[in-house]
């Protein structure tokens, strides 16, 4: 009786939740890549004109003197979707921590270089958040339709994000980095889908999203 006990206890303290955790994890993570998958495109060819590009931001380098390729890739894109037509303006938005690191700047630049005129370039320096830059995309500069530009893996939750606050966006994945020098962020990313979540449903104490909230 008590070793039935014993495993009945673990059973409820410790295997219960973690079990409950990982079908969380697994929940949120199908449910933003199945409800987003149509909407995600490959290449720039494929894409109906919109307004404007939403860029997501990472930073420039992954070390002092080693280029991120997430970034590369991600300005890749957006030129790709500029040059062929697709879009009118591109919408930068990152992380601005000082004067040495600023991801809109780095990105502006980067732009610049591969030959997109200033003009049609918008900056948002407060796109701490993929959250924070798809409700700012509206809030601030007016966009309820957009094409999202990032990650291959990154892209679902940002359009997901859109969805739940009733903008109309569809998303261009960038080109992907290989596994092995990608892994940490893909990872990073199956949790970050389980907070967009809690961000939209749980965190704002409402029914449902709203572009008003934070």
């Amino acid at each position: 009786m008590a070793r039935k006990r014993k495993r009945s206890i673990t059973f409820c303290l410790i295997k219960l939740p973690l079990f409950l955790l990982i079908a969380g994890v697994v929940a949120c993570n199908l449910w933003i890549v199945i409800s987003t998958h149509g909407r995600v495109y490959a290449s720039a060819g494929e894409i109906e004109a919109q307004p404007v590009a939403l860029v997501l931001g990472t930073s420039k380098n992954v070390a002092p003197d080693t280029p991120n390729r997430h970034f590369d890739n991600r300005i890749a894109a957006a030129v790709a979707l500029f040059k062929t037509g697709k879009v009118e303006q591109l919408l930068v938005s990152g992380y601005r921590d000082s004067k040495y690191y600023d991801e809109t700047l780095d990105m502006i630049a980067k732009l610049k270089s591969a030959g997109v005129p200033a003009e049609v370039i918008l900056a948002d320096n407060e796109g701490a958040r993929t959250f924070d830059s798809v409700v700012r995309a509206k809030s601030v500069f007016g966009f309820d339709r957009f094409v999202i530009v990032s990650d291959d893996f990154h892209v679902s939750r940002a359009l997901f994000i859109a969805d739940e606050l009733g903008l109309n966006a569809i998303a261009m994945k960038s080109a992907p980095v290989e596994i092995e020098n990608s892994a940490k962020v893909r990872l990073r990313e199956y949790f970050a889908r389980v907070k967009a979540v809690i961000d939209l449903y749980l965190w704002t104490g409402d029914s449902g999203p709203a572009l008003t909230l934070r």
